[in-house]
């Protein structure tokens, strides 16, 4: 895999409560991530501003927020993101089909109005700090997420072959990524880079492995370089 394909399948997790620390991480490792992650951490503490910045830094932005709620709030909410100029938007696949196409709905009507690419609504099977969610819990949840108008679905490396398998055309983001020797934390369904790239994954969330390393540019070049062999 070239070096360019293999950045697009990267996003960096943001994970901080300040925007000049996450946009001094963001520019730091701009040669190796197409994609940033915005996360509830960092948008409740700085708001829409965040998402404006990193996009003002060349990023494709992911806004994780996992909305869950019921449709018509999901749809408002999402309108607001689709008008931020947000490339992805998640959503919590358990909320049901009427709520992510209502989510769907709003995020398309948001990037309308303001003349931007369509954005990506993604699905949120289950979480990868969850290790005791039923077999049956993850196709399902694929179901809901490309029945609501999903492009997308968030789930654990174990789990890409067989949402491929039920929905090839849809798009696999893989969080919980660690490299060999990396502490797994919370992360009870984590799998490698290379493990996840060969499942069939279009997208990797990487944040602590790099922004908490003791060298985040040689942490970062050693996932990209691990990503481009696997590919």
């Amino acid at each position: 895999m070239k070096e360019s394909d293999a950045k697009a399948h990267l996003a960096l997790a943001l994970d901080y409560d300040d925007l000049v620390m996450a946009t001094r991480m963001a520019r730091h490792l701009g040669d190796y991530f197409d994609y940033v992650k915005v996360g509830l951490e960092l948008y409740l503490s700085t708001g829409p501003e965040s998402v404006g910045a990193l996009c003002e830094l060349g990023y494709k932005v992911f806004l994780d927020l996992k909305l869950h709620d019921i449709p018509n709030t999901v749809r408002r909410s999402a309108r607001v993101v689709g008008g931020l100029g947000a490339s992805l938007l998640t959503m919590h696949a358990f909320g049901g089909t009427a709520m992510l196409r209502a989510g769907v709905e709003g995020l398309m009507e948001g990037a309308s109005e303001i003349g931007a690419s369509i954005p990506m609504a993604l699905g949120v099977t289950v979480l990868s700090s969850d290790g005791g969610a039923p077999k049956h819990v993850v196709p399902a949840r694929i179901e809901a997420a490309a029945l609501g108008g999903c492009m997308g679905y968030v789930c654990a490396t174990e789990d890409v072959a067989e949402g491929k398998a039920l929905r090839p055309d849809m798009f696999a983001v893989v969080a919980g990524i660690r490299p060999k020797g990396v502490d797994r934390n919370d992360q009870i369904r984590a799998a490698t880079p290379e493990e996840a790239i060969r499942s069939g994954a279009d997208m990797l969330v990487i944040g602590r492995a790099v922004t908490q390393a003791k060298d985040p540019i040689l942490a970062a070049e050693s996932i990209l370089e691990s990503v481009m062999e696997a590919g």
